[in-house]
Formats: structure tokens, C-alpha cells, sequence
């Protein structure tokens, strides 16, 4: 479906940022511009997934190459 162009390390960092930015939502009722949180979902997403549409269109990958 997609090509993954996100490494393991990648991968792992942006599930973490996107579940600490997730539970910031939950955490912080009150703040103001609250909604910014659900900003994580994207860093989540991309993380279970393995494939990044900016990645993809500047060309990069966090994945090691494979050797023939």
C-alpha cells in the first residue's frame, strides 16, 4: 500500500511524541488552545505506519537500504 521511508528509530520517536502529545490533550482540560494536541495524531500515524508523505516527496528515508 504505502513504502515504508521510516526507520525503526524514526518509527519509535515519533510514537512516543505522538502519544505524549495525545495525553497532553487529555491531561490539560483547561488550556486554551488545546486542540493543538491532537497535532500528535499525525507523528502517531506515521510511526505505526512506516511511510511519511513528506518523506516521500522531499525524497528521503530513515530506512536502512538493503544489501543485494
Amino acid at each position: 500500500m504505502f513504502q515504508q521511508n521510516v526507520g525503526t528509530v524514526d518509527r519509535v520517536i515519533r510514537v512516543i511524541v505522538g502519544l505524549a502529545l495525545l495525553a497532553g490533550f487529555f491531561v490539560f482540560p483547561e488550556a486554551g488552545l488545546r486542540w493543538l494536541f491532537l497535532i500528535g495524531i499525525i507523528p502517531l500515524v506515521t510511526g505505526i505506519v512506516g511511510s511519511c508523505g513528506v518523506y516521500s516527496l522531499l525524497g528521503v528515508s530513515t530506512c536502512p537500504t538493503r544489501r543485494a
